[in-house]
């Protein structure tokens, strides 16, 4: 199966972003993940071959875990089901799709944090706060909170998204809306970091999209992936330090390593940080699904 990292559909285009490419059918969207990778905004030059099956497949395996808790978009994501003119991208469309409803998506980021790292850990070490909440004197980097932090923040379409207040959430988009998202965020989240613990994964924090369809909230866009959450592996978990993760910070660290500004195009990908970033993202498919990968 080959790598993804653009897509020409005959169909029109609904959205590209730096990682999905969105097209629209006549009554649904099709949500192909590719291989591109992006960090602090900016697409990535190499793609991490694969990483486009893995995301959408642990995004069907939770979206089926959590079916009877809140309902999906997902139509389906096998491809046999799907309109006949989209047989013929079998080899683009295997693995890495979803044939998805169309909702009315809520602009806001479901952000649970259950462990104190990255941007909340930079905050709290400022004024021992994560975006406005108080915490308690005292806590070490990758601690485990008490109770997870929800924490929203607007969907920005460029650039990056901003930290809001629950309150601002709910003038955003209702409060009867805003504490039904908070109250699955916490349920989902709660619920999965359990499920994955057994499985030796830490889900230090994640980011969950919700939509609209008939007045009724639905999970859309991916579920406790490694690109919307933060995988450690539990076995070498130790407070007091950053983490060895599942997910793209490995990237991200080496970027940092190299002295980029964030600010430019971004360096090239060596092979062994490309190859390394690809058994990562296989093996969380792998622990989270108790499947071997085989696309």
């Amino acid at each position: 199966m080959s790598i993804v990292t653009k897509t020409d559909l005959p169909l029109k285009v609904f959205k590209k972003g730096k990682v999905r490419d969105v097209y629209e059918t006549d009554d649904s969207l099709l949500l192909i993940v590719t291989d591109r990778i992006s960090a602090f905004d900016y697409v990535l030059h190499e793609p991490i071959p694969k990483k486009g099956i893995c995301l959408t497949q642990i995004s069907k395996f939770w979206f089926d875990y959590f079916q009877d808790t809140v309902p999906s978009h997902v139509i389906s994501s096998d491809v046999e089901t799907f309109p006949d003119d989209l047989k013929n991208y079998k080899d683009t469309l295997n693995g890495r799709s979803m044939l998805v409803k169309k909702a009315k998506v809520l602009p806001i980021e479901c952000i649970v944090r259950g462990y104190i790292s990255g941007s909340a850990w930079k905050s709290y070490k400022k004024d021992e706060t994560v975006c406005g909440i108080k915490l308690p004197p005292g806590l070490k980097e990758s601690e485990k909170f008490d109770e997870p932090l929800f924490t929203p923040s607007t969907k920005a379409e460029s650039g990056h998204d901003i930290n809001i207040s629950f309150e601002k959430m709910k003038e955003i988009v209702g409060e009867k809306d805003a504490e039904k998202m908070k109250e699955l965020s916490l349920k989902i989240y709660n619920e999965g970091a359990k499920y994955a613990l057994e499985k030796g994964i830490i889900i230090a924090d994640t980011k969950f999209e919700f939509g609209k369809i008939d007045d009724k909230i639905i999970l859309v866009d991916e579920i406790l992936t490694p690109d919307s959450s933060r995988f450690w592996p539990a076995d070498l978990y130790k407070p007091g330090k950053s983490q060895p993760s599942f997910d793209k910070q490995y990237v991200r660290d080496y970027l940092s390593s190299t002295g980029w500004d964030k600010n430019s195009d971004p360096p090239h990908l060596p092979d062994d940080i490309i190859n390394e970033t690809q058994k990562k993202y296989q093996e969380a498919y792998e622990k989270i699904t108790d499947k071997k990968f085989i696309f």
